[in-house]
């Protein structure tokens, strides 16, 4: 007696087992025949005829007609499938047939499909998923752009100190252009002399910057 959910099919006249093995023909110009290409077997169908009689017959129908269209999943074991291993399938066809002039018999034709479980979730791992390839195995640590970033932050903290100090050598050696004279003469000389410095800091620090990423 098949079992769908915790649904028992009685009086089953029927029950058939489909399956494509998911083979493809190409034709090749010049061969006889067709090349076989397979992209992986289809999902086991089960078509299932019986009939439904007695007092739970409309009972049993109703049953059946809210499984068809929940459309959910559900357990399913009968003798055909001893060779298959059907996890979860769920019905994508019913049909059913009342004859004039009987009384509690109503015919069924019922198609259950496999349902399999999709595969884990992709899964983001070091230097891109190229780790899975073997770069472990040459001697490749991916854990290393870990800390790589890490130093990119630290010379990038440092690029920006280096901006600060540039801008304020920049702002004294813009003083050596007022023409103070007197005992303040030799301070703007002095101050005048780091105007190279500052431009050469800045052309550095921004260089830095730029190969950092930064603006």
């Amino acid at each position: 007696m098949p079992l769908v959910g915790d649904i028992a099919l009685s009086s089953v006249q029927q029950i058939d087992h489909v399956m494509s093995a998911g083979f493809q023909r190409i034709a090749v110009p010049g061969l006889d025949g067709d090349v076989l290409q397979r992209a992986g077997r289809g999902s086991h169908g089960i078509w299932i005829r019986g009939v439904l009689s007695g007092d739970t017959a409309m009972d049993d129908l109703a049953k059946l007609q809210k499984l068809a269209a929940a459309g959910t999943e559900v357990s399913f074991s009968t003798d055909i499938t001893v060779a298959l291993e059907l996890e979860q399938v769920v019905v994508t066809d019913l049909q059913a047939h009342a004859v004039a002039g009987t009384a509690k018999l109503v015919g069924y034709d019922i198609c259950l499909v496999e349902s399999p479980p999709l595969p884990p979730p992709a899964e983001v791992s070091g230097f891109g998923g190229l780790d899975d390839f073997g770069l472990g195995d040459l001697g490749f640590d991916a854990d290393i752009m870990g800390d790589i970033a890490a130093i990119a932050n630290d010379v990038a903290g440092a690029v920006d100190a280096v901006m600060e100090v540039a801008d304020q050598l920049s702002a004294l050696a813009a003083l050596s252009d007022i023409d103070v004279g007197g005992p303040l003469q030799p301070l703007s000389d002095a101050v005048g002399s780091v105007g190279g410095a500052a431009d050469s800091f800045k052309r550095i620090s921004a260089a830095m910057s730029e190969l950092l990423g930064g603006d």
